[in-house]
């Protein structure tokens, strides 16, 4: 309520103050002027408020009617807000029999260029972060007194007390290592029980988590990255929230939450049947099932059918885009969402910032199912997404599989080699984000062996793949965790992040020469890929592994990157005839990680390793 309560002038009249009627909650808070959309709706919680009378004088804004759930105690004002509205203070009144109460409420202006802003796109390579396991920046908030679970780091699965000042003071690491975009796991209040690190369980959606922040700290940590040139993306979950969420303190109607309550029993878990959408032959109830299953029960199931869910969640994503000045947003359990809600809600994300992006979470190893959400694709049923990018966990499943597994005629680089034929399938394969491991699977490092050649082919390829590189935090200095998937030993602190700590990521101190060499190689790519665009926007030409070596080119018509993996146990020399159609006459090859040159004839790839090199 601290962002909420300086925004509302309340002045009751007729009543005394025992039986006054009071709006307690105006969301969103507040919004701005000259937005593509002209309809806002705003939600008004408070003592008996639906059926009041709304009026107000205002250039340019008009109510175009009202809206009520079974609830008394919650009032939806729908207001028309033209092109031509300045920005001010709406003086919103409000009147009920003898009761009656003015609301301020601001119209902002917007930045100069917000609607024109550029998301995050090929050229980008995106740094992963669990906020809570990163980096203590503000050991006084750590524990707070409006909020339930306190920090206690010998918990694994417990608060560890990382935030969004500790996030702000190792930009220039994040930016050194010569990544372009944060994405932080969500940051908005997760005051449950227990287990409320991770964020996946917001208990209101307009507030930072006070344990991470503040609204504005968020905003500030944006600017400050903006100023290291780093774009931050926000994590969202529209499909489900948490079980303490202050509307399940009293529910708007009885559909506002799949299912028919919120007591065990009175819901079911959903089936993970995710292809329920795309599938011709699946059944009304699987389908059902998959959308409004609840995840825990911790974590409700929003009923986003409903007009007013759905328009809540539409106007809270824009709300932090506009508020805290994104360049992306990231979408968790992208597909237990209801479909149509999922066009309207990436269909007006787009229409109020066209050069944005917005990329979801279908973890599946099916490219079809990718595929079927990714915007511009031609789906058999008719389904229209608006959804730019979405995370190619196809092709995260070939390198995983590819690397990890022996060579055969069917196993090891040849799983790598044929997952890029599913580019065929996906309207725009270079708006996907790549990726070799996030906060719901082992450590790299750990799922392959702790072979550090092969981390080194793996970071090599997300450096140089089509589409848009994710990396997670700790990764560079081979953070190590368990196969089988162990929460929280794999979001584990990262060394430096908390006063007297031993071993520090972020200068190198105590740091092992595998670890080194491990995060210098990691710099070295990365920094080297934000100034190519061969890279970024380049062709592609791949040849068949052979004995276990794959090679691979980026080209355009100034420059010629060649990626050749070794996973053999032997040196091994280009096969240049075999590779004569793209090598042309080019004759040397410089590899980016120690600019020594050599004639392609004399080179050879060191067993188990990989080389990055420029052809000329």
């Amino acid at each position: 309520m601290a962002l909420l309560l300086p925004l509302l002038a309340a002045i009751s009249v007729g009543c005394s103050a025992s039986e006054a009627r009071a709006v307690e909650r105006v969301e969103p808070p507040f919004w701005w002027a000259k937005m593509a959309e002209p309809n806002l709706q705003l939600m008004l919680h408070g003592k008996d408020l639906a059926g009041a009378e709304v009026s107000l004088d205002y250039p340019g804004v008009t109510v175009t009617g009202t809206e009520r759930e079974q609830n008394p105690n919650y009032l939806f004002i729908n207001l028309s807000v033209s092109a031509d509205a300045k920005p001010g203070t709406l003086q919103i009144h409000l009147r009920k029999d003898d009761w009656q109460q003015e609301l301020s409420y601001a119209l902002k202006p917007r930045r100069p260029g917000s609607a024109e802003r550029q998301g995050f796109d090929s050229s980008d390579a995106i740094y992963l972060i669990t906020p809570d396991r990163f980096a203590n920046g503000d050991a006084g908030n750590d524990t707070t007194a409006d909020t339930i679970e306190g920090a206690d780091r010998s918990n694994p699965s417990g608060r560890h007390g990382g935030d969004i000042a500790g996030m702000r003071q190792h930009l220039e690491y994040v930016a050194a290592m010569g990544f372009t975009q944060i994405w932080p796991n969500p940051l908005l209040e997760n005051n449950q029980p227990e287990y409320s690190y991770h964020g996946y369980a917001a208990t209101d959606l307009y507030r930072i988590d006070p344990r991470f922040g503040s609204n504005e700290s968020f905003r500030g940590f944006v600017a400050a990255a903006r100023e290291q040139g780093i774009g931050v993306i926000q994590d969202m979950v529209p499909n489900h929230i948490g079980s303490e969420h202050w509307w399940l303190q009293d529910l708007p109607g009885s559909d506002w939450l799949n299912g028919r309550g919120v007591k065990a029993g009175e819901f079911e878990y959903t089936n993970h049947a995710r292809t329920v959408h795309m599938d011709p032959y699946a059944s009304h109830k699987d389908h059902q099932l998959f959308t409004d299953g609840w995840f825990v029960d911790v974590m409700p199931d929003p009923n986003q059918r409903n007009p007013r869910v759905a328009n809540y969640l539409i106007q809270n994503a824009i709300w932090w885009v506009e508020y805290a000045d994104l360049s992306g947003i990231r979408v968790d359990t992208y597909a237990y969402s209801d479909a149509d809600f999922l066009t309207r809600w990436s269909g007006r994300l787009m229409q109020e910032y066209p050069n944005f992006n917005l990329v979801g979470e279908e973890w599946t190893r099916q490219a079809a199912l990718v595929a079927y959400w990714q915007a511009g694709n031609n789906n058999r049923n008719g389904y229209v997404s608006h959804m730019p990018s979405m995370m190619d966990f196809p092709l995260l499943y070939g390198l995983r599989d590819g690397l990890e597994k022996p060579e055969s005629w069917s196993t090891g680089l040849v799983t790598l080699y044929e997952a890029l034929a599913n580019d065929v399938l996906y309207p725009n394969p270079n708006n996907l984000v790549i990726l070799g491991g996030n906060h719901d699977m082992s450590r790299l490092y750990s799922q392959l062996d702790e072979n550090l050649g092969k981390f080194r082919m793996a970071v090599a390829y997300l450096a140089t793949m089509r589409g848009i590189p994710q990396f997670y935090y700790g990764d560079e200095i081979l953070a190590k965790s368990p196969k089988q998937r162990d929460d929280g030993v794999v979001r584990s602190d990262f060394p430096g992040g908390w006063e007297g700590d031993t071993v520090n990521g972020f200068t190198g101190k105590n740091l092992s020469p595998q670890q080194q060499q491990a995060q210098q190689f990691v710099r070295t790519l990365f920094t080297w890929r934000k100034q190519k665009d061969v890279i970024h926007r380049g062709k592609l030409k791949h040849f068949a592994p052979i004995d276990g070596l794959y090679v691979y080119f980026r080209y355009d018509e100034n420059d010629t990157v060649m990626v050749a993996i070794n996973k053999s146990d032997r040196p091994r020399e280009l096969p240049l005839a075999h590779l004569a159609e793209i090598l042309g006459d080019k004759f040397s090859a410089t590899d980016i990680t120690n600019g020594n040159a050599t004639p392609l004839n004399e080179l050879v790839i060191a067993p188990s390793d990989v080389l990055v090199a420029e052809v000329f």
